[in-house]
């Protein structure tokens, strides 16, 4: 099979079972995702989502939580991992958009990752499920999940992944692609078992296909 029929199988796939996939994590402008997605970082959308209610609540926009103390920001935010690094991103992020961008969030990377707690992973996300604009962001689920499918090759860093990706996928269909890789990874094609049983990528899947680890559990 070559790289473009696997390519155009795996599109077709995600396309008619999971056309409308999109971010779990719950927000209402861009601000607000913004600060979900930093806070996402090694931690999982649900944890997030708990969370977010009440610090949303206390902190609506970029100007209250730019005003914000560590101490009125962290207790809000304790559960969710690396809390005190992510308490002092927030706020300097907040006072970063008061001071250089009119409170408003940038709408491109050069600009995003002058943020704290702004990589390339998170800008993709803001450019892409805000602004609509073509981006591939990778985390541990699409680095994952690209890999063994075979859509990428020997890639060695979340950067090498994104780059095969983008040269590989519509660019209209980039920003959804992000979405469809991670959900899969999150559902399905888990980091510890991945359920390879219950998988519809199964006959174009190299980790599938070649490793032997995988035993296939007989039904009961």
């Amino acid at each position: 099979m070559t790289k473009k029929e696997r390519y155009a199988f795996v599109i077709d796939w995600f396309q008619k079972n999971m056309p409308d996939a999109e971010t779990e994590l719950r927000y209402e402008d861009p601000f607000q995702l913004l600060v979900a997605v930093i806070l996402s970082a090694q931690c999982t959308d649900k944890r997030v989502n708990l969370v977010t209610p009440a610090l949303f609540e206390k902190f609506p926009g970029a100007e209250s939580l730019a005003k914000a103390e560590f101490e009125d920001v962290e207790p809000l935010i304790k559960s969710v991992s690396f809390a005190n690094n992510k308490t002092r991103h927030l706020i300097g992020m907040a006072k970063m958009l008061v001071e250089q961008f009119n409170g408003e969030v940038p709408d491109n990377m050069d600009d995003l990752v002058l943020l704290p707690g702004v990589g390339r992973k998170t800008a993709n996300v803001i450019v892409s499920v805000v602004f609509h604009q073509p981006g591939m962001a990778v985390d541990t689920h699409v680095f994952r999940v690209s890999a063994r499918i075979g859509l990428t090759v020997n890639a060695k860093t979340p950067l090498q992944t994104e780059q095969q990706l983008v040269a590989n996928i519509p660019r209209d269909l980039l920003a959804i692609a992000h979405h469809w890789l991670i959900l899969h990874g999150r559902y399905v094609c888990v980091a510890r078992r991945p359920k390879c049983e219950i998988c519809g990528l199964k006959p174009v899947c190299k980790y599938y296909q070649t490793d032997m680890k995988y035993i296939v559990t007989p039904n009961p």
